[in-house]
């Protein structure tokens, strides 16, 4: 009943925010312009950081339409930061379709990626004038950050010589801060206390931690049927993942080498390496660690959503999705 109840709560938003999206008008000219975005933001995507907003500002007796313009902004944003991720991992796929540098070229993903940054503050302009300091405050922040987390997880892909502190960094920045921002804008457009709007935001940024992890944790170790990716591509890829990370600080001399010797491999077969790999995850128990640092920053979220002062049934629904979306397909 918590799994059904939780996905109608966010399908309601999701129809909100999809309907936003299919209502932004475009000019018809220039055409590679516009049809990238059009395109891009029509493949689907859960839609969680806007329904987040919306959800946010409800929690504090705001109607969802009222956040809708911020919950677009993020919306728009994230995909802006896709488009722009995908031009750099030379990713020939976006959600089971052709990324818009293949599918038109380089150039016109830059700048149509260029003009959706633009259209996000578009967005966040349409608010009430007594709130748009603190949400481009916010918004520009996050924003700057989400640019910093993607140059670090690209010197990561050089570095041998990165930490678990160093990783939980990347993370916050790359994905977590716009999960807490989306959730304090949604209390900034409620007109709620700072301090309120302050401890959603550390709320949201633990959960984004905790949800990474997870990500992490089911690229190995999920079921590919359910999570909907290739299991053990992170190790194809030789993300410097906390799975990795912690299996090269726990290991042996001989276990590290045998690590090391996968990583500069450049001929082998995916399922053999796959295979060695997980055996010496399970060797070291990495699960274990992995779901004791989950449990860490959800306990910390949840620490934090107990501190707004208001009625705990308004928390709930936030409350019921992080754990819906925290034990999907384990």
């Amino acid at each position: 009943m918590l799994l059904k109840e939780t996905m109608q709560e966010v399908k309601l938003y999701q129809d909100i925010i999809n309907e936003g999206l299919r209502n932004i008008k475009f000019p018809e000219k220039p055409a590679d312009l516009y049809e990238p975005i059009q395109y891009l933001l029509s493949i689907g995507g859960k839609r969680l950081r806007p329904a987040l907003t919306l959800l946010s500002a409800e929690m504090f007796d705001c109607a969802a339409h009222t956040a809708l313009p911020t919950a677009m902004a993020i919306e728009v944003f994230h995909n802006f930061s896709l488009m722009h991720d995908d031009i750099m991992d030379k990713a020939p796929l976006r959600r089971g379709k052709a990324t818009v540098h293949e599918k038109w070229n380089t150039n016109t993903a830059i700048l149509s990626g260029d003009f959706m940054l633009i259209q996000s503050y578009q967005f966040i302009s349409q608010n009430d004038p007594e709130v748009l300091p603190s949400l481009l405050s916010v918004f520009n922040r996050t924003a700057a950050e989400v640019c910093m987390g993607q140059q670090f997880d690209m010197d990561f892909e050089k570095s041998i010589d990165i930490n678990i502190t160093d990783y939980i960094g990347m993370i916050r920045l790359k994905t977590a801060v716009l999960i807490g921002a989306s959730l304090q804008l949604g209390a900034i457009v409620a007109k709620t206390k700072d301090a309120n709007a302050k401890l959603l935001y550390q709320c949201g940024e633990n959960l984004g931690i905790a949800f990474q992890l997870q990500d992490d944790l089911l690229d190995v170790f999920g079921d590919s049927t359910k999570f909907g990716k290739q299991v053990g591509g992170d190790i194809l890829e030789n993300k410097k993942t906390f799975l990795l990370l912690k299996a090269l600080e726990l290991a042996n001399e001989e276990d590290r080498h045998e690590i090391i010797s996968w990583l500069n491999k450049t001929d082998f077969k995916p399922s053999e390496k796959i295979a060695s790999i997980v055996n010496l995850y399970n060797k070291l128990n990495i699960q274990s660690y992995i779901k004791q640092e989950m449990k860490k920053y959800t306990d910390m979220a949840f620490s934090a959503l107990a501190e707004i002062p208001i009625e705990e049934k308004r928390k709930e629904p936030l409350r019921r999705l992080a754990e819906t979306l925290l034990i999907r397909n384990q």
